[in-house]
């Protein structure tokens, strides 16, 4: 009995230390079990999905919207500057105040119900898309598999557009495509107004997507954008190549209208672009299409790739090799660790292909685009 009772003083004890931060700590942990143990409930998810978060975030980009910069980078360099801030002195006082235990109990204890707090948020307004209709059940576009003549075919319409639209977009000195970023970005609310009269799936606010000012830390992170959604706002970097921006604008505000699934956002945003037909627009994502189908025909047919490939232009040869060289610059530990936590968020999400998930829009772009291919 004598043992009992302590123990039930000792946690006791505990809990008084810093109850507030237990309760945060607590309620944040039942959220996420509750998030784990629901997310197999289909007619939920959606519910979820569609009555609380698309709405959610709809309001939430409207008001952040007004800001001219994007209020996800201002947030997280808070975030990151208050959490430097505490450690350090929670650490000077551990070294120069007593109850080190304590204190160190608290520190942790606050650590990770922040980081829990912000997990259950997490799972709450993005987690549920995951569980919910995807973008090819809700659109009823057809994803399934391709045969390797059509991947060829889709792939030269993707290449020859890209040569067409490569004269179409301003080049610096060296070739290179050098259009203007914030004309893109500018433009960014109008993208989708095609598209989501095609496919009401897509229907949302026509908000722009935010530069980020932070965008070489971007880039040494392997990102090249995100969508961030607390704030609902569709971020990108923009310092990489110009060439693939208009693209990954669209990506980013694909995301921002519902599409979860990193495969389908891709194809949404070479629908949406395609459909816009500004030439930034249109060539950005003839790259990115090319590149997705590209990769897909060379390991199911090297030849047809060879054949392809050398109907290439030397302007969209250039771009590329500019791709490429900027992109091995960050080619470092740093990337490569932001790459095993990005990869492993995914499976988290039963998103089996892992990074690899960003090819499988592959199947979509055939399916959609073969009949205008063979014409």
């Amino acid at each position: 009995m004598e043992t009992t009772v302590t123990k039930k003083h000792g946690l006791a004890a505990i809990f008084k230390c810093c109850p507030k931060r237990h309760v945060l700590l607590l309620v944040s942990a039942g959220l996420i079990a509750l998030h784990l143990l629901t997310r197999g409930n289909h007619d939920l998810m959606v519910f979820l999905s569609e009555r609380a978060v698309r709405p959610l975030h709809r309001a939430l980009g409207r008001l952040n919207a007004h800001a001219p910069f994007s209020v996800a980078e201002l947030l997280i360099a808070l975030a990151v500057l208050a959490t430097t801030v505490y450690i350090i002195s929670q650490t000077v006082l551990f070294i120069r105040k007593g109850e080190r235990a304590a204190r160190l109990y608290r520190t942790l204890v606050t650590l990770l119900g922040a980081v829990t707090a912000v997990y259950a948020l997490f799972c709450l307004m993005w987690g549920v898309y995951y569980y919910a209709d995807d973008f090819s059940a809700k659109s009823g576009l057809e994803d399934g598999a391709v045969s390797a003549e059509q991947l060829a075919s889709v792939t030269r319409f993707f290449a020859d557009k890209a040569n067409e639209y490569a004269a179409q977009v301003p080049r610096d000195e060296n070739g290179v495509c050098a259009s203007d970023r914030e004309k893109i970005l500018a433009q960014s609310p109008e993208v989708f107004a095609q598209t989501e009269r095609q496919l009401p799936c897509l229907a949302g606010p026509p908000l722009a997507a935010k530069g980020i000012l932070c965008s070489r830390v971007m880039s040494y992170l392997d990102f090249s954008g995100f969508f961030f959604p607390f704030t609902a706002e569709a971020n990108v970097n923009t310092d990489m190549p110009v060439c693939d921006l208009a693209a990954t604008v669209a990506h980013e505000l694909s995301h921002q209208r519902g599409v979860a699934k990193e495969q389908e956002a891709n194809f949404a945003a070479v629908l949406a672009c395609l459909n816009y037909g500004d030439p930034d627009y249109v060539y950005s994502a003839c790259l990115l299409a090319y590149t997705h189908l590209g990769n897909a025909l060379y390991k199911a047919d090297r030849a047809a790739w060879e054949t392809v490939y050398d109907t290439l232009g030397e302007d969209v040869l250039r771009d590329l090799l500019a791709r490429l060289d900027y992109w091995q610059r960050f080619d470092t530990p740093v990337q490569t660790a932001s790459n095993t936590v990005y990869e492993n968020f995914l499976y988290s999400y039963d998103q089996e292909l892992g990074l690899k998930s960003y090819g499988a829009c592959v199947d979509l772009l055939v399916n959609y685009y073969y009949e205008e291919s063979i014409k």
